[in-house]
């Protein structure tokens, strides 16, 4: 339900936007209003079941996160639809950490390491899969049922629940770390609401004194952890070099993955015309091979250690999201978007179970939950980052080449007004209403060839990101991970 629901309303946002008349930044917040909460939360979800039960705090999510569901489903605006994804991500954020924990308490020995493989594997695959299950329901039914849809997936999941062993670390404190959380929360908001406001191309007092107190605040947060007597967040772990580096290459491989995977289907749908369905069809290959190949890539891992997998999965998600900048506009899937999606298919089949295994390895077993939760709620954290941080650089090209195209154009007094009143909407790829009917051909394909151009810029942006991740892996590993000793 998390993973999939992570992914599959990127492809119903150019519906959700016609049906709701939502602007560019409110799309946005749709995607990062669930993402803020699961990130800032994750930690505390996994301190929550450490004390009063994995099992008892992963149901209680659940719970929260079908009834967000329905809520989604039902919202009548985007206010409502962002208020509900927030409600969601606070339930992903409790559910997410025990899901695993409940692996780690039911296995031992060589079966824990094969469950948290295929914990990995699913996650991904579910994550990836997510773009086709929206698109088709978006195309036969409407994109409410993305969110219906979690109803009978919790329903069942809590019928099954009462069967999994209960677990609990009796060592853990009952003390909740609520300043930690508030200010996690309040610096990951704070960003991105000033980097959603910055996207205009102006320096926008408002988004500049929101990212400088974000900042303020994630920086606070670091030192309220190291002083917290029950902190959310383990500073002691990063002692381990193996934790730190793989936590880097965590954060620049996912702010390329999360970022890229937000803009694909406006690109798809708006620019290339697929239908809904299509757009989400478009990433079968990567599914395909990450699911065939990630088993392999885990056993690889472990004879040659992290160094390998991890720089050619960076390496050859680069050389995809480069793929995807320079997809031919027009040309049949085959030709322009496949080589893309094979080659990110490859890359993050290298890369996602090694991944896993290297944050689990580099700590002793004892705080392999706590190692998992802070790792994935860097990757929640960087792609949350990344759609907003890379929505400026589109937005940049976009407005750039939209003004050329359009400077020596003669247009109508009415279209120019239609351009200035839609320009939220207009920056999302989607032609506004209210322009001339003799003209809405000429504009139309101006604000499609500019978000062509701001699409690849912020691909070429993604790849950077990657490549930085392999180039990362190679340097920085070493052969094999060794546990730190904590102080």
């Amino acid at each position: 339900m998390s993973f999939i629901d992570s992914s599959a309303v990127n492809v119903a946002l150019p519906n959700l936007q016609r049906d709701l008349g939502a602007s560019a930044a409110e799309l946005q917040w749709i995607v990062e209003g669930y993402g803020l909460f699961l990130s800032a939360l994750i930690l505390i979800g996994g301190s929550l079941g450490d004390a009063f039960g994995r099992r008892r705090i992963f149901g209680s999510g659940i719970a929260l996160f079908a009834l967000a569901s329905v809520v989604c489903g039902l919202a009548p605006n985007v206010a409502v639809l962002v208020a509900a994804r927030c409600l969601q991500g606070a339930g992903g954020a409790l559910a997410l950490p025990g899901s695993l924990a409940l692996f780690t308490a039911s296995y031992d020995g060589a079966a824990r390491g094969r469950a948290i493989g295929t914990w990995s594997g699913f996650s991904a695959i579910t994550s990836a899969i997510g773009p086709l299950i929206g698109g088709w329901l978006v195309q036969t039914e409407s994109w409410r049922w993305i969110f219906f849809i979690n109803v009978p997936l919790a329903a069942l999941t809590l019928a099954v629940l009462p069967h999994a062993r209960e677990s609990r670390d009796a060592s853990a404190s009952h003390h909740i770390d609520v300043p930690g959380a508030s200010l996690a929360t309040l610096g990951l908001g704070g960003l991105v609401y000033g980097l959603i406001a910055l996207q205009g191309g102006s320096a926008d007092p408002k988004g500049l004194g929101a990212v400088a107190a974000g900042t303020f605040a994630l920086v606070a947060f670091v030192f309220v952890e190291r002083r917290s007597r029950a902190p959310m967040m383990r500073l002691d772990l990063f002692a381990s070099r193996a934790f730190t580096v793989a936590n880097i290459y965590t954060f620049l491989l996912y702010a390329a993955l999360g970022g890229s995977l937000y803009f694909l289907p406006f690109e798809l749908i708006n620019v290339e015309g697929y239908s809904p369905a299509a757009a989400g069809a478009a990433l079968l290959p990567f599914v395909a091979i990450l699911f065939t190949l990630s088993r392999f890539s885990g056993g690889l891992s472990a004879r040659t250690g992290p160094r390998l997998p991890l720089a050619v999965g960076g390496l050859l998600a680069a050389c995809g999201f480069a793929l995807f900048a320079f997809a031919q506009t027009g040309a049949p899937y085959w030709r322009s978007y496949l080589p893309g999606a094979v080659a990110l298919g490859f890359g993050g089949a290298a890369f996602v179970a090694p991944l896993t295994t290297t944050v689990m390895e580099a700590v002793d077993v004892s705080h392999a939950g706590i190692a998992s939760g802070i790792n994935n709620a860097i990757s929640r954290a960087a792609g949350l980052v990344a759609i907003a941080a890379l929505g400026i650089a589109l937005a940049a090209a976009f407005q750039a080449s939209l003004a050329r195209d359009l400077a020596g154009r003669n247009l109508s007094a009415p279209t120019r007004a239609a351009l200035v009143a839609g320009r939220a909407v207009i920056v999302a790829g989607r032609v506004p209403p209210g322009i001339a009917s003799s003209e809405r051909g000429v504009v139309g394909e101006a604000i499609r060839t500019a978000f062509a151009r701001g699409f690849r810029t912020a691909m070429l942006a993604s790849a950077a990101l990657a490549a930085a991740a392999g180039l990362l892996a190679a340097l920085a590993f070493r052969r094999r991970v060794r546990p730190a000793p904590l102080p």
